[in-house]
């Protein structure tokens, strides 16, 4: 019988990429790793995981599941990549989020993973999916405003002593004045599992109601999706990209986000 792991992703400020991630490491753990693999929208005022999959009228949302209107499997939808959706209503109104664990928790056994996508404001919505959590990620981009929400979403998280597995550091321009992975580290106390490029790519998907690892799978963006994606499970992702193998020879060894990554693994094995 398998036993979910129940994964959050969260950040206390918007547009940092969440849903987006949380949209391709379950299409790809669905698609590339056959994997039973639920998305939930816990963004509930501001819901559009589903949108992301081409699910823009759902017969029935998790809004219905936590008014008892229906049972939770109603509410869950299967996209073609195989992955499963349990959207979110577009039209949000006010629930009350003390029933989400429970609901949550009671489809651990019909899953391998189930990942959720979390509201980016400091509320009961963003404490549901943490107090409902095994362990966290926090996605954040490299600047000063962004990485003062990070901190915030790290001390909640102690507070309500749910494990913080790492940060994934998204839409990296290669700009001078963009914060690395060192200063994140150091300030966060945090590793950093996970560097994303900022890539037209995921825009585009987005357009076409189809997540990027669909559309784009060589992308730099879904490459290193893949690489996480892989590392929570348990196994090791080979890049067989030429650019990839090329830089490799020229390697001294394992970066410290490639290091921070083989721990996730090994955590997950």
């Amino acid at each position: 019988m398998t036993h979910a792991k129940i994964i959050g992703f969260i950040s206390i400020k918007g547009g940092v990429g969440k849903t987006s991630t949380v949209a391709n490491i379950g299409t790809i753990l669905s698609a590339n790793h056959h994997k039973k693999v639920l998305l939930v929208d816990a963004n509930f005022s501001g819901p559009n995981l589903g949108l992301l999959f081409g699910f823009t009228q759902p017969s029935f949302t998790l809004h219905d599941v936590l008014e008892g209107r229906v049972p939770i499997n109603k509410a869950i939808y299967e996209h073609s990549s195989g992955v499963h959706l349990l959207p979110a209503a577009l039209l949000s109104r006010k629930i009350d989020t003390a029933q989400f664990k429970k609901y949550l928790h009671s489809l651990r056994n019909q899953y391998d993973m189930i990942l959720i996508d979390s509201s980016p404001c400091l509320n009961e919505e963003i404490l549901a999916t943490i107090n409902a959590s095994d362990e966290l990620f926090i996605l954040t981009t490299p600047d000063y405003v962004t990485l003062a929400s990070t901190m915030h979403a790290l001390k909640t998280s102690k507070e309500k002593k749910v494990r913080v597995s790492g940060i994934i550091l998204n839409k990296i321009r290669g700009k001078n004045y963009e914060l690395g992975l060192e200063m994140i580290e150091d300030l966060t106390k945090t590793p950093v599992v996970a560097l994303l490029d900022y890539d037209s790519k995921i825009l585009k998907a987005l357009s076409k109601t189809t997540p990027a690892a669909l559309l784009s799978p060589n992308s730099s963006a879904i490459v290193s999706y893949k690489k996480l994606a892989s590392a929570l499970i348990g196994e090791r992702f080979h890049d067989k990209r030429f650019i990839s193998n090329f830089k490799r020879i020229f390697s001294k060894g394992l970066s410290k986000e490639d290091i921070n990554r083989a721990i996730v693994m090994e955590s997950h094995y």
